[in-house]
């Protein structure tokens, strides 16, 4: 039997490099899709995997250069992408990199006979599209459901890595947390998650929502990353007014990033709980973190 090829678009990411990894142990040829190729040779800040040894191939492509993702879907047959926009990069925009860049892909690996194409956008996009964040990723997603791709959209609640910037603010022993901390989430591992999206390649489920096995709320995730580093818990509770007020600020004078700080109030202001999947606990994800200190 042929072995299937396999490109990683957003390889040096957190999700991305337990993908590469799951889908290397599996027995796929890895093609990694990354703007930085050094990134995959060292230990992520969240315990991400170094995956530079398990891909069979490098390719140097950035998303607000559309013609360096020409040709990248060549000889693949899958594409998976979690390529995206994480953080404020001068006047990058979310349009350009979760849009557009992954539609300048579906169109590549259209032209190239790819068998199908996972993407990974977010869990309750229906309750913050109005969030430029979301509304880029399902701006994507409606491209991929009306063209004719075979394909599936994964849906986390969210990564440990991102409970690993509430674990980095806990470290200066004082955390503020935007309203009241009550909501909740049940994050997942990235290799839970990556098993998840390898699982479908090999399945036709057009859609997956997924969540860790087990819910906090926004208080207790906190309070678990003081307790693993040793630390009495101080949380300041911050008015989402307040947020409100200094997303409205900053939308006049920085755009990208109040593009970041919209998503983080949306989702301070609600639930995120999806089936849970996965065998990885929060608990131990903060235990390993403090062990590095």
């Amino acid at each position: 039997m042929k072995q299937q090829k396999v490109l990683v678009a957003g390889a040096s990411g957190y999700l991305g490099r337990h993908v590469v990894k799951e889908f290397a142990e599996r027995g796929y040829s890895v093609r990694a899709l990354v703007r930085n190729p050094e990134k995959l040779a060292a230990e992520g800040e969240n315990l991400e995997p170094a995956v530079a040894d398990l891909v069979d191939e490098v390719l140097t492509g950035d998303a607000t250069d559309l013609s360096t993702l020409k040709g990248a879907t060549k000889g693949v047959d899958i594409v998976f992408s979690c390529m995206g926009l994480t953080k404020p990069q001068g006047n990058i925009t979310n349009e350009q990199v979760d849009h557009l860049g992954n539609r300048a892909l579906l169109e590549d690996a259209l032209s190239n006979g790819v068998k199908k194409f996972i993407y990974v956008s977010v869990f309750n996009a229906e309750k913050t599209h109005d969030v430029e964040v979301v509304s880029a990723h399902e701006r994507f997603v409606e491209d991929l459901k009306s063209s004719s791709m075979p394909h599936t959209v994964i849906r986390p609640t969210g990564f440990f890595s991102d409970m690993g910037m509430f674990f980095s603010m806990a470290r200066s022993g004082h955390m503020f947390l935007l309203g009241e901390g009550t909501n909740r989430v049940n994050p997942i591992h990235g290799a839970d998650l990556a098993a998840i999206c390898v699982d479908a390649a090999e399945k036709d489920v057009p859609e997956i929502p997924a969540g860790g096995p087990d819910t906090y709320t926004f208080n207790e995730t906190v309070t678990l990353a003081f307790e693993a580093l040793g630390k009495k818990p101080w949380i300041t509770h911050v008015p989402m007014w307040i947020g409100d007020a200094a997303l409205f600020v900053t939308g006049l004078v920085n755009k990208p990033l109040a593009g970041v700080m919209s998503f983080a109030i949306a989702v301070s202001s609600l639930d995120s709980v999806a089936p849970a999947k996965g065998t990885r606990h929060l608990k131990d994800f903060y235990r390993e973190l403090a062990a590095k200190d």
